[in-house]
């Protein structure tokens, strides 16, 4: 009889064990208690667990995340984007240069450029899905091809590849605050006033808002969650990227599904590059240079599998805190920025092995 109780308990233990490693998120959760626990430790007293501080990585790790969503969509649908970078910097200079060269109305510029992302990443899945061309050929050669135009457009109307102007231009507009303004300001100047949180000399509080880029990028993770684990249309796209042919087989869309996730990484590259835009008032060629490496390890850490067919929303929002948290935290230490790359590729590789040995673990396989 005690026999049958531990033989139950240990299948109970290693139940539980594979339910946990069979969540993409896994990984990446226990890589960000890490990361945290590290400059926690290494960090005290820099000011990095201040308000402004939380402030300073809780950006760059929601500038990322935008991305890393689509990216970590796209990758469960099976395929990839390598042109999102190029997307971000023709996308910013699709704003700017109508608003300043051709007197558009600022809100208009914006449509635009999301008009004609969506029309690029809908062209870049069509090519895919009709060709056969592996996506990493397709969108590599979108890559130069976005990139070589917005160099060649900034330079035919501004004679330079910085384009300014884009703040004066939006002050006061609805699509400038919805890009590039913040929120909560009020509740922050409370919190200075109660001395919950530091006051700059002048008074302000350290922290003016919550910058609209974090809005996004939780919007976006939460829409983008709620589609994937609640929705059919969810299962198809783990459905398009596990098995297209068996996919196909049972009436999944799957050329519809993979086109809608190539639309969906050239939106979040686009309200990427709105959020910039506005924030800095201006457009630069070189925007977005290798953020479709950073959001693909994102997505990785955060368990999408490159094969396709396994990830989750969660697991690419972790992947991206981890990344922000790194990239800030590095320099509240006094740790040499360089090492910051060689992070992220360590974390990539660590990342890879470690999913690999899930699915082998999941699946059975040896």
């Amino acid at each position: 009889m005690s026999a049958e109780v531990k033989s139950d308990e240990r299948l109970g233990q290693e139940s539980t064990l594979r339910h946990l490693l069979s969540k993409p998120e896994f990984g990446a959760l226990a890589g960000t208690i890490l990361v945290f626990l590290f400059f926690g430790m290494t960090a005290q007293g820099s000011g990095m667990f201040a308000a402004d501080g939380i402030l300073n990585w809780t950006t760059v790790s929601a500038q990322l995340m935008i991305l890393a969503v689509g990216a970590a969509l796209l990758m469960i649908s099976g395929e990839f984007d390598l042109s999102l970078g190029s997307m971000i910097g023709f996308a910013g200079m699709m704003i700017a240069i109508p608003t300043i060269y051709f007197g558009v109305p600022v809100w208009l510029s914006v449509v635009l450029a999301f008009a004609g992302a969506l029309g690029i990443g809908f062209l870049n899945g069509l090519i895919v899905v009709r060709t056969g061309l592996p996506s990493f050929i397709v969108t590599l050669a979108s890559l130069f091809i976005l990139r070589g135009l917005t160099i060649a457009l900034s330079i035919l109307f501004a004679n330079r590849t910085i384009v300014g102007g884009v703040r004066e231009a939006a002050e006061g507009t609805f699509v400038g605050w919805l890009f590039g303004g913040k929120v909560g300001g009020a509740f922050f100047v409370f919190l200075a006033e109660q001395g919950i949180i530091n006051k700059l000399p002048n008074g302000a509080p350290s922290v003016p808002g919550i910058p609209m880029v974090i809005v996004w990028a939780v919007v976006i993770a939460i829409l983008a969650g709620i589609v994937l684990s609640r929705t059919h249309y969810g299962n198809w796209i783990f459905a398009s990227g596990g098995d297209a042919k068996a996919a196909r087989n049972v009436g999944v869309p799957v050329n519809a599904v993979k086109i809608s996730m190539f639309m969906l990484t050239a939106f979040c590259a686009t309200v990427y590059a709105a959020c910039q835009v506005f924030e800095f008032g201006s457009a630069a060629a070189d925007r977005g240079l290798l953020k479709e490496f950073e959001a693909i390890i994102a997505a990785v850490i955060g368990g999408c599998l490159l094969t396709g067919g396994y990830g989750s929303v969660i697991g690419a929002c972790l992947g991206a805190l981890i990344f922000g948290v790194v990239q800030i935290g590095i320099l509240f230490t006094g740790i040499n920025n360089d090492w910051f790359r060689v992070f992220l590729g360590v974390m990539l590789l660590f990342a890879v092995l470690f999913n690999n040995f899930v699915r082998r673990r999941v699946t059975g396989e040896r």
